[in-house]
């Protein structure tokens, strides 16, 4: 019996040292990686700040404006009311210098589609800034329906009074 307890000593302090052995092992292992990844990590990011240099991009080339005539139209109002006038001084701005030669011959068709549109303006259209904004994309879209195929960025507003 003596010698059965010895052999289950000997057995359980194995199992003891190997499960010991185990974990050192494990805590071993996952050391190395973090300090893998740590050195990966600091690579990585020192890389870029060494001796390269970055071409840089030429700015960008700023737009062109062209004028389009000054309008004043008359509002649709209620019958009876007091009749409204709307005075708009528009800019068209465009991306390229080379397209402003070629929309200029187009500037009396763009002058007729936005007299057009403004006459069917009720005052309450262009009330808020929401109002001036839908006004900008409709006209946005007109210009350029009338260029096409040249496109126009924006329509910009340098003056609009409602009288």
């Amino acid at each position: 019996m003596a010698e059965n307890e010895q052999a289950e000593g000997a057995d359980g302090a194995e199992a003891a040292s190997s499960k010991k052995g185990k974990l050192k092992l494990i805590i071993a292992v996952a050391g190395f990686v973090a300090i893998l990844g740590a050195g990966a990590g600091w690579f990585f990011l020192m890389r870029g700040h060494g001796e390269e240099k970055h071409a840089e991009a030429p700015p960008p080339k700023p737009p062109s404006f062209v004028e389009v005539p000054d309008m004043m139209v008359n509002l649709v109002g209620a019958p009876g009311e007091r009749v409204q006038y709307l005075r708009v001084k528009v800019v068209l701005e465009i991306k390229e210098d080379k397209q402003v030669e070629a929309i200029k011959p187009n500037l009396p068709r763009v002058t007729d589609l936005f007299q057009t549109y403004l006459r069917e303006l009720r005052p309450s259209d262009i009330n808020g800034s929401a109002g001036l904004f839908r006004l900008k994309e409709e006209l946005t879209k007109r210009v350029n329906n009338a260029v096409a195929p040249h496109q126009v960025s924006a329509v910009l507003f340098k003056e609009i009074v409602v009288q």
